[in-house]
């Protein structure tokens, strides 16, 4: 029964005061007036006579209650008229008969709530059963269930909990009304505590005072939470699938509470379609698992067929590109788009990996990535690489193995027309260097057909081997290493190279913006990392016009060669420079002695804004460097003022970089005044 349902009982004339406070104007005839008197009357009791007035004084005793009855008041309510009669001493046969309606009007009162609340529970069982045909989300579904629970008991907290299996034990599911977070986490064994008992036993259980209730096992744990969340009364009842209890539902509240078995049926249908809706969503996960099972095996019975077909047009295509010409990267180009990933051709790649793929004869997986060894021989010539694809079925594993193959056979006959190529560009270079008279147009002919351009800027370059060889036959091999990595080098620069004077020789185009320094540091870095040995590479200053002037290589070549002894006597092997990086030094090295180009690149700066500016900055420059570098007597020397000169210096600073007055930049400074000076026309 409803929570708002009581018992009529004899109630003070203060409680029922209260009770008519509270009830809405009009609800009770006014002091004085007779009790249900009709509207419009004085209210004054009419004596009733005969039998023609006995029907309407059992309409003027119910009246009240049922204008009670009409707008819904509560039960309280009820007693008003019964104490009002009193009151105003009315007989007692109108009194009984007053406290008679007022029985019959609550047992219709407490009637029309149980089937409100009846409705109500039925409405709220249909949504839910409709909720569960349309199951898509089956936790939406669960907590719909303990949120209708708790609303139509009326209670504080409901939750549902569920078994484990796995663990043998039980576990909070949904939680609805809960504020502490320990309860909200409990996890109990089969057996301890209520919920642990009503699944033990599947039987529904109650209790009205639980932490007083001896009668199941108490924990410490749950305990804990159950006083964390303030409950005291609780009803439990089991979620059953067959003979197999699945979880429990409950309903409590935060104070003393007497279930009644209507309140207990009515969770144990919740329960019941608890039980249903997990029910159903374990036949559609199984049913959802039997039909990704059998997609899954559609795929594979596709993808086998898809393989073949990928093997079938992989060899295909291969075959073509051997035939047509392709390169390596055609290669891999192809090998991609059958296998759908990114394969590379690498000249170096992780050695183990390599290596065991060398020895294997088979791809070999290397983190994330695919590796077959490209070998010909007992010779190792790079590796290609499938990118970012670890699972790789055995036949596409074949596939990028056939490809290594491939790549192998095409690798060799590059070599040897590469080696034929670099037999030519040696003569051309070789020709060049022994400055032989040859026809300009004939050189300009032989250096396009190897894509070269001996119009454009070029630095000449001369490249060693620093380490020492044990024997002569190693040293061999190590200059072939280096001839092979320049002429290399060199075909992918369109330049040229040449193997001379137990080293090797290159001559490269120098591109807009680029210097000869860095192109030799370059160089440098690039063979040293292809031989797997430092390199010293010494450059030249940019030659031109090499056709038009053949003896500029032979030139270029030694002053090449002095700076690459220059390098090595510094100690500065493995490394690239040119003649330009020795400041003055690089005079001696230089075979024109470019003393103009020394004076530029030194103080070239402050000479250009002496002449746009008509400043004195090279004179004050010679006088600052001359009085040992003392402001104080440099203005005396220039019969200005110490702040003039500092403010000339400053600007000097600016031009020249912060470093200017560091000792080897002084130097260099004072040189190239010196030079400056000696080529002005005063000197001439």
């Amino acid at each position: 029964m409803s929570r708002d349902h009581v018992e009529p009982t004899e109630r003070s004339v203060t409680d029922a005061e209260q009770a008519t406070d509270a009830a809405p104007t009009g609800a009770a005839p006014a002091p004085g007036a007779s009790v249900g008197a009709a509207p419009g009357t004085s209210g004054a009791v009419e004596p009733a006579s005969g039998a023609a007035d006995a029907l309407g004084a059992a309409e003027y005793v119910e009246a009240p209650f049922l204008e009670l009855l009409a707008r819904g008041a509560a039960a309280e309510a009820y007693e008003r008229p019964v104490l009002v009669a009193r009151a105003e001493g009315h007989t007692a046969d109108r009194i009984d008969a007053l406290e008679h309606a007022k029985l019959l009007a609550l047992r219709v009162r407490a009637e029309l709530e149980g089937r409100r609340r009846r409705e109500a529970e039925l409405s709220a069982l249909f949504e839910t059963a409709h909720d569960l045909a349309g199951l898509r989300d089956v936790d939406a579904v669960l907590q719909a269930i303990v949120q209708r629970a708790r609303s139509l008991l009326g209670t504080d907290v409901a939750y549902l909990s569920l078994n484990d299996p796995a663990r043998g034990d039980t576990y909070m599911r949904v939680t609805e009304g809960s504020v502490a977070a320990r309860f909200q986490q409990l996890r109990f064994g089969m057996g301890e505590g209520l919920g642990g008992l009503v699944a033990q036993t599947a039987r529904p259980y109650v209790t009205d005072d639980y932490f007083r209730d001896d009668r199941f096992r108490h924990t410490t744990t749950i305990d804990a939470g159950v006083h964390d969340e303030g409950l005291v009364a609780i009803l439990g009842v089991p979620l059953t699938l067959g003979a197999n209890v699945i979880g429990v539902l409950f309903a409590a509240d935060r104070r003393a509470r007497v279930f009644e078995r209507e309140q207990i049926a009515l969770l144990g249908s919740f329960a019941a379609l608890a039980a249903a809706a997990l029910d159903t969503a374990n036949l559609l996960t199984e049913t959802r698992s039997a039909l990704a099972r059998l997609e899954r095996a559609n795929e594979i019975i596709q993808d086998r067929s898809a393989v073949i077909e990928r093997a079938s047009d992989v060899h295909d295509r291969l075959a073509e590109l051997v035939l047509r010409g392709g390169g390596v990267h055609d290669v891999a180009a192809a090998v991609s788009q059958v296998l759908d990933g990114t394969v590379e051709f690498a000249e170096s790649a992780p050695a183990r990996a390599v290596e065991a793929s060398r020895v294997e004869g088979h791809a070999v997986r290397h983190e994330d990535d695919w590796i077959a060894a490209v070998a010909a021989g007992g010779e190792l010539l790079g590796a290609l690489v499938l990118r970012g694809h670890p699972g790789l079925d055995p036949v596409d594993q074949r596939t990028l193995e056939r490809a290594a193959m491939v790549t192998s056979l095409l690798l060799l006959a590059r070599r040897s027309a590469a080696e034929a190529e670099q037999r030519v560009r040696g003569e051309l270079l070789d020709d060049l260097l022994d400055a032989r008279d040859h026809d300009p147009r004939l050189l300009r002919d032989r250096a396009a057909r190897l894509h070269a351009d001996l119009d454009a800027t070029h630095v000449v370059l001369a490249a060693r081997l620093d380490s020492v060889a044990a024997d002569a036959e190693q040293e061999a091999a190590a200059r072939r290493r280096l001839w092979s990595a320049a002429s290399h080098l060199a075909a992918t620069r369109q330049g040229l190279a040449a193997a001379r004077d137990g080293g090797t020789v290159l001559l490269l185009p120098l591109e807009p913006g680029d210097t000869a320094t860095e192109l030799a540091r370059r160089t440098a870095r690039h063979l040293g990392t292809a031989v797997h040995e430092a390199v010293t590479v010494g450059a030249s200053a940019p030659v031109r016009d090499l056709t038009a002037h053949p003896d500029a290589v032979v030139a270029g070549y030694e002053e090449s060669r002095r700076c690459l002894q220059a390098l090595r006597l510094l100690g500065r092997s493995g490394d690239g420079a040119a003649a330009e990086d020795f400041g003055f030094l690089g005079l001696l090295l230089a075979g024109d002695r470019d003393v103009t180009g020394f004076v530029d690149r030194t103080i070239g700066k402050v000479v250009d804004y002496d002449e746009r500016r008509g400043t004195d900055l090279v004179r004050t420059l010679d006088a600052y460097f001359a009085c040992g570098m003392s402001p104080a007597r440099t203005k005396d020397e220039l019969h200005v003022h110490v702040n003039t000169v500092a403010q000339r210096l400053e600007r000097v600073g600016r031009l020249l970089g912060e470093d200017w007055q560091s000792p080897a930049r002084t130097l260099e400074i004072q040189l190239a005044l010196r030079l400056h000076a000696l080529a002005s026309p005063k000197h001439r």
